[in-house]
């Protein structure tokens, strides 16, 4: 299956005093794509949450290598490096489309918990969760 790029343009409302786009936004993106990301493998976040299954967020960074502004279409491409069944981790590259150059990486590490936050054991109790997400992480290639 071909995972399509995330992309979009820079929002105005993104930008700071310095016509940039403000370093919190790079976080917000790849949760964006993210999301695309899971709906394109066939596990979108809202049918998880209809199941009882949360994604909550362990650790996120970013680095910031060439700014973004106002009217910039920007491309991220991420992949899947780490899934243990219970963990998982996802890399972020965000390119400006007009140049193609590499402005930012991000990683960002979740669990699956549940309601009450436990972990959900998703091979035992979502068998087809953990297959679709070890699939991916078997082809280890940025989409």
């Amino acid at each position: 299956m071909e995972i399509i790029p995330y992309e979009r343009k820079v929002f105005y409302y993104e930008t700071d005093r310095m016509g940039i786009v403000h370093h919190s936004n790079y976080i917000r993106w790849m949760e964006e794509a993210r999301i695309d990301y899971l709906k394109q493998i066939g596990l979108p976040y809202d049918a998880m949450e209809q199941d009882g299954i949360l994604i909550p967020v362990l650790a996120a960074a970013a680095e910031y290598k060439k700014p973004f502004r106002f009217g910039d279409s920007f491309r991220i491409e991420l992949r899947l490096v780490e899934f243990s069944g219970l963990k998982f981790g996802i890399e972020y590259e965000i390119y400006k489309r007009e140049t193609e150059e590499l402005c930012a990486t991000g990683q960002t590490r979740h669990a699956f918990v549940d309601s009450r936050m436990m972990p959900v054991k998703l091979k035992k109790e979502y068998p087809q969760i953990y297959k679709g997400l070890m699939e991916r992480l078997e082809k280890k290639d940025y989409t």
